[in-house]
């Protein structure tokens, strides 16, 4: 493992424009917003929506997409100037020494911002913590306006690829499973955003 693995790095499936994040909903929600291809009423712009460029750190969250109310994986592919945005618009979940300057600073930009950043263990095909932290990314207000208005290029439903993968690890088929993931890379992110967010360059 590279040294570059064990730390705060976006990573992600992305192009020139767009970068992919996942969402995980129940029927309700996924259906209207599939048709739409953005979300719609019953989804409630008021509450905060977490977007997650990890696959497999939105497997672990949603169960394979077995926990109630996360039966549906939704890819979403995302402007990525508007996903910048949100990065630049974001306060830290926690207060993190070197990135503010004391905890008066880091609660003022967490009044301040829509979008809300926490870095969490990434995870294995087997679910398992990694060395290496997974962003997710909270959006609130004005956030979630431009997410939802400009910000979604397209749409899918990938829960039948989360039970596709999960068949694979129960059945001991790993490098199956391995060759089933979107394949993620180090994004590169501007180094204003890299400072602002604690990321490893």
């Amino acid at each position: 493992m590279t040294e570059a693995e064990q730390g705060r790095i976006v990573r992600a499936e992305y192009t020139d424009s767009t970068i992919a994040v996942y969402q995980a909903y129940p029927q309700e929600i996924a259906e209207p917003a599939l048709r739409a291809r953005t979300f719609v009423a019953p989804f409630k712009r008021e509450r905060m929506t977490w977007i997650k460029p990890s696959f497999l750190w939105m497997m672990y969250r949603s169960g394979w997409a077995r926990k109630p109310n996360q039966e549906r994986i939704l890819r979403i592919d995302m402007d990525r100037a508007g996903f910048e945005w949100a990065l630049a618009h974001a306060a830290l979940s926690h207060f993190q020494p070197g990135v503010h300057e004391d905890r008066a600073q880091w609660r003022a930009e967490v009044a301040e911002c829509p979008v809300r950043v926490q870095w969490d263990p990434d995870r294995s095909i087997h679910l398992e913590p990694q060395p290496w932290r997974a962003i997710q990314v909270g959006l609130s207000g004005e956030a979630v306006d431009r997410y939802v208005d400009d910000w979604i290029v397209d749409m899918a439903d990938v829960t039948d690829l989360a039970w596709s993968v999960h068949a694979a690890v129960l059945d001991g088929r790993i490098d199956e499973a391995l060759r089933r993931l979107p394949t993620e890379r180090s994004y590169p992110l501007p180094e204003r955003l890299r400072r602002r967010l604690g990321a490893d360059g």
